[in-house]
């Protein structure tokens, strides 16, 4: 089968296509025909060599973590899923042995959902990392319901989640993104918009119960937050210290099948939007990543077998 593989860290033109053998499902696995698999921060920081010895050891990579497929076989004490069944999934985060990026992959059958229905598979393949990180912080939260909650990158993969779920949780939601990112953001539920360029005395002065820190601002972002609120970040090296008794946590990803068929069903309900940016075939993952970096995008690159 055909792969999107690093064998050294650099820039995106380390990236290539190779051919390597068709994985075999195990005990509690399947295997995916993958039909689309996102570019995330995971994958681009990876091959850049960000995470180091984080990375086991292997002679080359294949990045991707979410992915959207078909089933086209099953593995010995597999239940609840068929044969051509269309699914979503997460895979374990750097440590599984092919990635998404992948004609192929196998997973472990627990950690899938049957992809939402009504909806292409290519804007399904969004969903699991985002959608898993921001129900992540929503959750970390606790009750919310009539709070104001600032989200950071509201316009982003995360972001954009964390303000629907919030909302739909009965927060009112604060959304800061870029300038001309006002309406996409007010779209997404969020009843207040704030730019990148507002000034924190500004934001304070707005209540701030809590913030889901989406655009890992860390402590540069925390003195908006009122005396014993809450700010929760997405990633553990972006959490800032504590400070005037505000609860400070973070949240660690993780494949989750039942979580992951909850948003599925929000998603069926219209209460979660997804958003794709581009679609781009193997053979341009290179360019994927470079478009990546730039940053900018409203939605996820999307590269397709």
């Amino acid at each position: 089968m055909r792969a999107v593989a690093f064998q050294e860290f650099g820039g995106p033109d380390v990236l290539r296509i190779i051919d390597t053998p068709v994985p075999a499902p195990g005990p509690g696995q399947v295997r995916v025909r993958v039909a689309a698999s996102p570019v995330n921060p995971v994958d681009v920081r990876a091959r850049a060599g960000v995470f180091g010895s984080m990375l086991p050891t292997r002679d080359l990579y294949v990045p991707g973590v979410e992915f959207a497929g078909h089933i086209e076989a099953l593995g010995p004490e597999v239940s609840g899923f068929a044969v051509g069944q269309p699914v979503i999934g997460l895979l374990p985060w750097l440590s599984n042995p092919v990635g998404s990026n992948a004609e192929y992959l196998v997973a472990a059958a627990d950690t899938l959902a049957a992809a939402p229905s009504g909806v292409d598979l290519v804007a399904a393949a969004t969903l699991p990392l985002n959608g898993i990180t921001a129900d992540l912080v929503v959750a970390e939260l606790g009750p919310i319901a009539g709070q104001t909650v600032l989200v950071t990158g509201a316009a982003g993969g995360v972001g954009g989640y964390a303000v629907q779920l919030a909302a739909a949780a009965g927060a009112q939601v604060i959304g800061m993104a870029g300038a001309g990112d006002e309406q996409l953001v007010r779209s997404l539920g969020a009843t207040r918009f704030v730019a990148r360029s507002a000034t924190i005395d500004s934001i304070r002065a707005l209540g701030i119960d809590a913030v889901i820190d989406a655009a890992e601002l860390g402590a540069e972002i925390l003195p908006v937050v009122r005396e014993g609120g809450r700010f929760v970040a997405v990633l553990p090296p972006t959490l800032p210290e504590s400070e005037r008794g505000i609860t400070v946590t973070t949240v660690f990803q993780a494949p989750d099948g039942p979580r992951l068929a909850a948003l599925v069903a929000l998603v069926e309900a219209g209460t979660l939007t997804l958003r794709v940016a581009e679609t781009l075939p193997f053979t341009e993952a290179a360019t994927a990543h470079a478009r990546f970096e730039k940053g900018g995008l409203r939605g996820r690159l999307v590269l397709i077998p």
